[in-house]
């Protein structure tokens, strides 16, 4: 099993940055990748971006390329989310996942990571 706690999020002015962490624990030599998922109310879960557990290889979607950087603490088995420039559209809970199988090199679908944190909430006021 792997634990997931993700932390850092909260209200942010449009332009602003916030710096998400995700702790991960127990069995964490299992895990192929990490990723980072959002979700706005009424909206699907969404592809942030994916940190390879293994090497240092990322992943990241369009939406966020170029204002959010991942990143990873091997000391601390930490994955962080750097969020600059943010937009109200950034506006979700913000989930972290761990990959466990390594079936595909960083994967988007969210169905592809097995554990999941319990979400931070991040809130871009305009």
């Amino acid at each position: 099993q792997v634990q997931l706690v993700e932390s850092g999020g909260g209200l942010v002015q449009a332009g602003g940055s916030l710096r998400l962490s995700c702790v991960a624990s127990g069995r964490t030599f299992t895990i192929y990748a990490l990723g980072w998922f959002r979700q706005a109310p009424g909206k699907e879960r969404e592809f942030v971006a994916a940190f390879d557990w293994i090497g240092s290889n990322t992943r990241y979607s369009s939406s966020v390329k170029d204002r959010f950087t991942i990143s990873r603490d091997n000391a601390r088995n930490t994955v962080y989310l750097q969020m600059n420039s943010l937009k109200p559209e950034d506006t979700a809970v913000y989930y972290c996942a761990a990959d466990r199988y390594g079936s595909e090199a960083l994967p988007t679908a969210g169905g592809r990571y097995t554990y999941w944190g319990q979400g931070t909430q991040v809130t871009v006021s305009s």
